[in-house]
């Protein structure tokens, strides 16, 4: 008793990282760094003009370090627990994880909660705790979007606190981590970068630093408070996670290069103003600790897959988690001081232009075919995603070359296309009058909606990435397994129904364009990336509905699926034409205060014939599909038929015809007893029937896909059409 009370358990907390000593530390740190970083750029002075305060200038200063530490540990400890650690039978690692995902949820929505508090004080002008001070802040809370943002954060971290200390599982915390990593957004909208005058470029910039930084710095602080507790899942956590932080070095990299040149655009700043130097200090910091981090990782995760308890490894793994969360800790501080500090450049100046206040961009010039084609603007974010999207499609596609397995170039061509469509329309004079014309817009809409889902869809993502991503063995989850669990998901099973998805299809380009989205769409950069993103997806389910041979729910029969195209595109062509006829403008605030186009309502009827031309193609190419794969079925089963008559001398049609036979044979008397002695080849028949109907379910799924192997064993798995099974 006395012995098990003086020597640790094996799942004891050890060394520097036991308990949360390692998340209070980073939190003092980057507390303190800010402080210093502060009164270095000069932004603890009072202003000249409405101070607020000591409380408010120290206090926002304080709370938003300590905010963005919890935060980035919540989605750590939330990412870890569904994705990054190996729980077995009597293990109670994701209860515990997410009990600290909790805590700290908690930690992210108070201090995110004051400084929402103290921003009103910053903003007015008010110190804190003058008369009807926190009724102000209420009120004034909905209708600012720089306090709505920290609000909406902080309700956020609530729910994730709430349900992490309810309920524990690794779905719940998958589903914590993604609302996690959305409750950054609002923080992208009205960060340090988002005041630029490219506002949509900073905040694409900003969200694309937020999220690496936040997996980054979480997932090293989450895994040094586990760390006592993971055991022999260490090897393969740790293992994981530093795949997950090389790609968070690149996207860090390339978006702070980007946010930078928007707040500092002359090089020669970095050095002679102190703004400059802050950001060189956070990007030395950022870079040395990517350099050590993937060095060390490297050697510990080699020692621990050979020997899971060796100590010394282990050792060298906890200083290096701790010395790079406070490290993290520290640049986090560095960034919450950049946030209260003045750029070089100086603050943004109001525009009288009425195009540049309603859509943050001057207005393009007339358009012409020359300027339609020599006008681009890059959407950073968006065109980001479609780059990574080619990369890494091309990339799977040559791993399962060099393995042997083949793969049609034809359908690596019509995903680079598709990609490639979609660049070129939010990027290209597509995009930039896209923002002030109806007509315009409405050609882009119908091209990603439209065009670049059925791209997408015949180059058969879903099983290239079945195919590519081998089966994780350790424990952990990994693209692959969410994947399948996606794939099978009731919910899946249910907006991928041809009924539903052209429903969507449909119904919510009625709701889109007949309601307040529309003019949100043409204001907000929020709106404008939830816009681009419904039509692609809405387009890609409603084509692999159709057309679709990823694995997924059960196709319709081809016929039906042809009606449901049919009645799809139909009701698309009266939008057309009820756009085309109409004599209401859509969104009248912003188009009649735009002042670019001399009749809105005139150009919005062209628009109106664009949709109602612009299906035609597509719809033609959908139709060809669906009967090229109908044409294919009936091919195979044709084959398959003569195949089994081959080799039972072609049984079911002699049962048949036994069967007519004896029914023709007797008389009207003896039609009982005949139908009595037909039962059985009668049944024959059905059995055999039966058994070439669930043969057709089976095979037919792999002879619609030719190129696939039919079944290839390796490592205990079989492969049918192209899925790994067991």
């Amino acid at each position: 008793m006395s012995s098990s009370a003086t020597k640790p358990t094996p799942s004891a907390p050890t060394g520097p990282l036991g308990g949360g000593r390692l998340l209070a530390a980073a939190m003092a740190l980057a507390v303190a760094v800010a402080a210093g970083a502060v009164v270095f750029t000069g932004a603890s002075k009072p202003q000249q003009l409405l101070d607020a305060g000591a409380i408010v200038r120290w206090g926002i200063a304080l709370f938003k370090p300590a905010a963005d530490v919890a935060m980035a540990a919540t989605i750590g400890f939330t990412g870890l627990g569904a994705f990054l650690v190996a729980e077995g039978h009597k293990t109670m690692r994701v209860a515990r994880i997410g009990r600290w995902a909790s805590i700290s949820a908690a930690l992210w929505f108070g201090a995110t909660l004051v400084v929402s508090y103290l921003s009103y004080g910053d903003l007015a002008g008010i110190p804190v705790g003058s008369r009807g001070y926190t009724g102000q802040w209420w009120s004034n809370t909905w209708q600012l979007e720089i306090l709505r943002n920290p609000m909406l954060t902080a309700i956020a971290a609530l729910v994730i606190a709430v349900a992490c200390w309810w309920h524990s599982s690794r779905t719940s915390l998958a589903w914590m981590t993604a609302l996690g990593l959305l409750a950054l957004w609002p923080i992208a909208l009205s960060g340090h970068a988002a005041g630029s005058s490219d506002h949509e470029t900073a905040v694409d910039s900003l969200i694309m630093h937020l999220v690496p930084v936040t997996l980054w710095v979480g997932g090293i602080i989450a895994l040094g408070v586990m760390w006592g507790r993971l055991g022999k899942a260490a090897a393969a956590s740790v293992r994981r996670y530093s795949s997950v932080a090389t790609w968070c070095v690149g996207f860090v990299a390339f978006s702070g290069v980007l946010a930078s040149t928007l707040r500092v655009p002359d090089l020669s700043q970095y050095v002679t103003t102190r703004y400059g130097l802050v950001i060189v200090a956070k990007a030395l910091c950022l870079v040395v600790l990517g350099a050590l981090g993937l060095m060390q990782r490297r050697r510990v995760v080699a020692v621990l897959e050979r020997d899971a308890t060796d100590r010394p490894s282990k050792a060298l793994f906890a200083r290096l988690a701790l010395v790079e969360a406070l490290v993290m800790g520290a640049t986090m501080g560095l960034a919450a001081a950049l946030a209260r500090s003045a750029p070089p450049s100086g603050q943004v100046v109001e525009s009288a232009d009425p195009v540049v206040a309603l859509t943050g961009y001057p207005a393009p010039p007339a358009l012409t075919p020359a300027n339609f084609f020599s006008q681009w603007r890059i959407e950073w974010l968006m065109t980001t995603f479609a780059v990574i999207a080619i990369v890494q499609y091309v990339r799977w596609a040559v791993r399962l070359h060099r393995r042997g397995d083949h793969w049609p170039i034809h359908r690596t061509i019509l995903w680079v296309l598709a990609w490639l469509v979609f660049i070129v329309t939010i990027d290209s004079g597509a995009g930039v009058y896209g923002r002030v014309m109806m007509s315009v817009h409405m050609a882009g809409h119908m091209a990603i909606s439209m065009t670049v889902p059925i791209l997408l869809v015949m180059a058969a993502p879903v099983t290239l990435m079945l195919r590519a991503w081998p089966k994780r063995s350790d424990g952990t989850r990994g693209p692959r397994e969410v994947l399948l669990s996606v794939v099978h998901s009731r919910y899946l099973n249910v907006v991928a129904n041809p009924a539903v998805s052209s429903a969507l299809f449909f119904v919510s380009l009625i709701v889109f364009y007949y309601t307040p989205f529309f003019e949100l769409a043409l204001r907000t950069h929020t709106g404008h990336i939830l816009m681009n993103i419904h039509f692609l997806v809405s387009g890609y389910l409603f084509a692999w509905a159709l057309i679709g041979i990823d694995p997924g729910p059960k196709k319709w029969p081809a016929p039906l699926r042809l009606l449901v195209l049919l009645i799809t595109i139909t009701f698309h062509a009266f939008f057309g034409v009820a756009m085309m006829t109409g004599s209401t403008l859509l969104a009248p605030s912003f188009f009649t205060a735009l002042h670019y186009v001399s009749d809105p309502l005139r150009d919005q009827q062209a628009a109106g014939t664009i949709t109602w031309g612009s299906g035609e193609g597509p719809t033609f190419l959908l139709a060809m599909v669906v009967a090229a794969q109908w044409y294919r079925s009936d091919r195979i089963e044709g084959q398959r038929a003569e195949r089994r008559a081959e080799r039972d001398g072609d049984a079911e049609l002699k049962a048949y015809n036994a069967y007519l036979a004896s029914r023709g044979g007797q008389g009207g008397q003896a039609a009982s007893p005949g139908q009595a002695e037909g039962e059985e080849p009668a049944r024959q028949m059905s059995s055999s029937t039966t058994e070439a109907s669930s043969s057709t379910t089976v095979e037919g799924e792999h002879d619609e896909r030719p190129e696939q192997p039919s079944g290839r064993a390796e490592s205990g798995r079989v492969t049918v059409g192209g899925i790994d099974k067991e």
